[in-house]
């Protein structure tokens, strides 16, 4: 893929989620009201990925969403997590048999769970969260063209190196992961060309669509490995893309001892996870809750439609965290310049297209 000054390719979006082998019977709803009396009969129901509600990313900021959502309306929600992948239909399943209006499907690997589910109740709409895949009147995607704001992340992160090395790996090859590292490897291109440097991106090469990808996205020992190959290549930047697996990079980074900065994804986890606040650069950002926010309250009040939700920079779907502790560390003039990048992306002069990118 060949980036110019004007052009930046990238990778579209389709979801994600983590496959397990493990049986294991389905999680049980639960039933939580909001405060005060109810006022509609509406009721919104959302079943998480395996990654679960409390994993500081992906799934507990869509849950977050829908929890906004359903306390200004003063209603009740339902919610049902899944331990891995056998958990998906019957959950799902047991979302419709609590009578649910609106089921949310978090991930791509709920896909044919929630497609089959969709079929067999025309009467129960749904939202799929990363999935862009389903056909049908009564399922709407909620989809985002993340890359957009990784370019900036990459553009940032090719900035502040002081070793002229970057890095990124995944939890698995899927698109809703690969897209991250795509524009963020675009950014570093982009910000090379702007400035005469050659900052090199470790763990992911666009051309080849090959990286390093830890198989999974628990935090586990092989995580914090494949964070250290990074580490070990001269890195001082990362981006772990695949929920809890930057827990283990940033152990990874404390435990090398090394000046290493980190770029959280999909939330701003400065926010959402303190503990790393410390090498915390940036986050490229999902605007999941903001998303599963609007997409409940269409339902509720009898908009609900089957057109896509497609986050971008021009909607605030995605978009860049702060520099928060790093605002004294970076370039002076780095927020200028990634403010005129987004203008640039938002009205076309630098675009962002991939065969695979979002449609509405």
């Amino acid at each position: 893929m060949t980036i110019t000054a004007r052009k930046a390719g990238v990778l579209g979006l389709v979801a994600v989620g983590v496959m397990s082998m493990l049986a294991a019977c389905s999680a049980a709803p639960s039933d939580t009201s909001t405060t005060g009396a109810a006022k509609s009969d509406f009721l919104p129901c959302m079943v998480s990925d395996a990654g679960g509600f409390d994993d500081k990313s992906f799934n507990e900021t869509s849950f977050n969403g829908m929890v906004t959502a359903t306390k200004s309306l003063d209603i009740k929600y339902k919610k049902a997590e899944s331990k891995n992948a056998n958990d998906y239909g019957p959950n799902i399943q047991n979302m419709v048999d609590q009578n649910c209006n609106l089921i949310i499907s978090v991930g791509f690997n709920l896909k044919d769970a929630t497609e089959k589910a969709a079929k067999a109740n025309p009467d129960i709409n749904f939202a799929t969260v990363d999935d862009n895949e389903i056909t049908a009147k009564n399922v709407r995607p909620i989809i985002f063209d993340t890359a957009q704001a990784a370019f900036l992340g990459g553009y940032a992160a090719a900035s502040f190196s002081k070793s002229g090395i970057v890095g990124t790996f995944g939890g698995m090859q899927f698109p809703t992961v690969t897209i991250f590292m795509d524009g963020f490897a675009d950014g570093v291109a982009y910000y090379n060309e702007q400035k005469g440097k050659d900052v090199k991106v470790v763990g992911w090469d666009v051309k080849s669509q090959n990286g390093a990808f830890t198989g999974g996205f628990d935090a586990n020992d092989v995580a914090k490995t494949t964070a250290q190959g990074i580490i070990d290549q001269g890195a001082d930047v990362i981006m772990p893309v695949g929920g809890p697996i930057y827990q283990s990079a940033a152990q990874a980074i404390k435990d090398s001892g090394k000046d290493i900065a980190m770029v959280g994804v999909d939330t701003d986890v400065f926010i959402s996870d303190p503990s790393v606040k410390d090498i915390l650069l940036t986050s490229v950002m999902k605007g999941l809750d903001t998303a599963t926010a609007s997409v409940v309250k269409d339902a509720a009040k009898g908009n609900f439609t089957n057109t896509p939700y497609v986050g971008t920079l021009k909607n605030d779907g995605v978009g860049l965290a702060p520099f928060h502790n790093f605002e004294s560390k970076v370039d002076k003039g780095l927020q200028g310049e990634l403010d005129k990048i987004k203008a640039g992306i938002i009205d076309g002069s630098i675009t962002v297209e991939s065969p695979s990118s979002p449609k509405a």
